[in-house]
């Protein structure tokens, strides 16, 4: 029972509901609702992504001058501008390079065109493809025979790009001891060279329908055809520039320029055959 002489009833063991209680975590004694704190949040989450995004930005203009230092993409970008109408003429030029009279590449403002717009122009389009293709038609003459696997595929695949690796430091080695001094860029030399692959997946294709005679025919044909293409497309990028600086036809120089030239038309045949003869039985 409560004591008859107290004036008030005892709260303090009881929580207080009213103004004396504990303030609240939102500060000032006041409660803080969800609104609120979403409210003060905002600002902080779309400084934190201004800030992210900036930090993108930064990173990847980095990465593109690191990039381009190494592997010019601006460069790239222009090899690969082909559409499927210069695919098809391409392959045709390849194919049959005789009739073909025009070879000079067509510039703009000093600067090639596009090779969508001009056949003559190097793309890396088709040697690409061609190489892929080489490898899996290649995969599939090894099946036929009952000799597939991976290891024996890699090692058709790395052969290939290490001979290719070794004929584009022949012959930059080459310029550069004959003094040469040509437009030819290392990406040119790729592109050209790369296109060997198209007659070799011909010749491996024919091969597997026809058998080795088949093969033989469809291969001969090609490296003829190859090497026309690579005496008539490397004389203007080589020889062409020694009329330009006024070098003697018959001079020493300009023979070395010529052997050159016949040098590396030469060596597609026999790379053509060399990589291939062993997939036909």
């Amino acid at each position: 029972m409560a004591d008859p002489h107290q004036f008030f009833d005892d709260t303090s063991s009881t929580p207080s509901r009213g103004y004396g209680g504990q303030p609240s975590p939102g500060g000032l004694g006041y409660p803080t609702s969800s609104s609120d704190a979403a409210f003060l949040a905002a600002p902080m989450s779309n400084m934190a992504m201004v800030y992210g995004s900036s930090l993108a930005a930064q990173g990847k203009e980095l990465v593109d001058k690191n990039i381009d230092r190494f592997i010019p993409v601006s460069k790239l970008k222009y090899y690969f501008a082909v559409d499927t109408v210069y695919v098809g003429k391409k392959l045709g030029l390849l194919v049959f390079p005789y009739l073909h009279q025009d070879w000079e590449v067509q510039y703009q403002q000093d600067t090639p065109v596009a090779p969508r717009f001009d056949i003559n122009a190097p793309d890396l389009y088709i040697p690409a493809m061609a190489f892929i293709t080489y490898i899996l038609v290649a995969g599939l003459a090894l099946g036929t025979q009952d000799r597939f696997s991976p290891d024996l595929l890699g090692l058709q695949a790395s052969s290939a790009l290490a001979w290719l690796t070794l004929e584009v430091v022949a012959i930059l080695l080459s310029l550069y001891l004959v003094t040469v001094n040509t437009d030819l860029t290392t990406i040119d030399l790729v592109a050209f060279l790369g296109y060997k692959y198209v007659g070799m997946i011909g010749g491996v294709l024919t091969g597997l329908l026809f058998g080795k005679i088949g093969y033989y025919l469809v291969l001969a044909w090609c490296c003829v055809s190859i090497f026309v293409f690579m005496i008539r497309t490397l004389r203007l990028k080589i020889l062409a520039q020694a009329a330009a600086e006024g070098v003697p036809v018959r001079g020493a120089r300009n023979q070395l320029r010529m052997y050159l030239t016949m040098a590396v038309a030469a060596a597609q045949p026999v790379l053509m055959y060399w990589l291939t003869f062993h997939l036909v039985r």
